[in-house]
C-alpha cells in the first residue's frame, strides 16, 4: 500500500494524464508530488496550479540531474509518451528510449512499485508508429524486475487536452463548417480522463503486481455522434458537412505539409476507421470507479470554471 505521505514521481505530468491526475492525488490527499516533464510551458502551467507540487523540467531520453529525483521514491506512475509526430524518430525517441533511461533510474534508487500507462492501441490492429512504440514500451517494463502493473486507456478527453477531442472542440466553436470523414459512423469508446485517474490512483494505493487492465470508456459512440455531442453541450451552430473519406485523408496529409504538429493526422484517420472494439474491465466492479456518462464527462470537460478553459500546448 502506497502511503498518503510517500514520495510519488510522475514522469510526463505535464501532459493531458499527468495534469488530471496530480489534480486527483491531491484531492486524495497525497503530499510528496514530484512532476517531471520537458515541456517548459506545461510544466509552467501545472506550477502555477500547484505550487506545491515540485517540478522538474528535463528531457528524459537523455541523462541528466532528473534521475536523482528517483531516490526515496515510494511509487513512479510512467506517463510519458509520445503520441502525434511526423517521423519515427521521435516515437523511438521519447516512447522507448526515454523508457529505459527511467527504468534505469527507478531501478538503481530501488523505487518498489511503478504504474505504467500503455495504450489500448497494444491491442489494435492499427501499424504505425506509435502503435508499435507503445507495444515495445510496455514489454521494456513488463521485463524490467520492477514490480508493476499496466493500464492500457482508449482514447482520452477531458481538462487541458490539446488534441483529439479538445481540439475539435475548439476547432467547431470557431468554424462554420464542421468536416466529418465518411459517414462519420465509426464507433468509439471514449475514456474521460477524470475517471482514468481515479484508476490510476487506486493502482497507486493498492499496488497490484503484474496487473494489467485495458481501460475502456463504457459509451460506445460513433465518432459523428461524439461531434454532435460537443455541439450540442456548447450549444454551437456549427454546421456538420461528410467529405469523401479518401479526400478527406488528402486534406489531412496536405496540412501535414505545413504543419509540424498536426492536430489530426492520416495515420489517424486510419486508426478511427480500423473499427476497433476494445474489451475492458468493469472499473466500477474492479477500482471502485462508476464511469461519468458520457455527455455530463463532456460539459464537465469544455465548461467547468476551474479548467475547462486551460488549455495544454502540443
Amino acid at each position: 500500500m502506497t502511503a498518503k505521505h510517500a514520495k510519488i514521481v510522475i514522469t510526463g505530468a505535464a501532459g493531458l494524464v499527468g495534469q488530471n491526475l496530480i489534480v486527483e492525488l491531491k484531492q486524495q490527499g497525497y503530499t510528496q508530488l514530484v512532476a517531471i516533464d520537458k515541456h517548459p510551458h506545461n510544466l509552467h502551467t501545472l506550477g502555477e496550479l500547484h505550487p506545491d507540487v515540485r517540478t522538474v523540467l528535463a528531457d528524459l531520453a537523455e541523462p541528466g540531474a532528473w534521475e536523482a529525483e528517483f531516490a526515496g521514491a515510494a511509487c513512479v506512475a510512467q506517463l510519458h509518451a509520445q503520441i502525434t509526430g511526423k517521423t519515427t524518430d521521435l516515437f523511438t525517441r521519447n516512447n522507448i528510449d526515454a523508457t529505459k533511461r527511467v527504468l534505469d533510474a527507478a531501478t538503481r534508487h530501488d523505487v518498489p512499485w511503478l504504474v505504467h500507462i500503455s495504450s489500448s492501441v497494444v491491442n489494435s490492429v492499427a501499424d504505425d508508429d506509435y502503435t508499435n512504440t507503445k507495444r515495445a514500451q510496455e514489454k521494456l517494463v513488463v521485463e524490467s524486475g520492477i514490480r508493476h502493473c499496466v493500464l492500457r486507456p482508449t482514447l482520452m478527453f477531458g481538462w487541458f487536452d490539446p488534441k483529439h477531442l479538445g481540439w475539435l472542440s475548439r476547432f467547431m466553436a470557431k468554424t462554420p463548417v464542421f468536416p466529418i470523414p465518411g459517414d462519420g459512423r465509426f464507433m468509439r469508446q471514449p475514456l474521460y480522463e477524470r475517471d482514468f485517474c481515479r484508476c490510476i490512483a487506486v493502482c497507486i494505493e493498492r499496488e497490484p503486481e503484474g496487473a494489467v487492465y485495458d481501460i475502456v470508456g463504457d459509451t460506445r459512440i460513433d465518432y459523428v455522434d461524439i461531434i454532435r455531442t460537443i455541439k450540442r453541450v456548447k450549444k454551437l451552430n456549427t454546421l456538420i458537412v461528410h467529405i469523401p473519406i479518401g479526400f478527406f485523408a488528402f486534406l489531412l496529409r496536405t496540412y501535414a505539409l505545413f504543419s509540424a504538429k498536426p492536430p489530426f493526422t492520416a495515420d489517424q484517420l486510419k486508426a478511427l476507421s480500423a473499427g476497433d472494439d476494445f474489451k475492458g474491465v468493469d472499473t466500477e466492479m474492479v477500482f471502485g470507479v462508476r464511469q461519468t456518462p458520457f455527455e455530463d464527462a463532456i460539459r464537465e470537460s469544455y465548461t467547468d470554471p476551474r479548467y475547462g478553459s486551460i488549455v495544454l500546448q502540443r
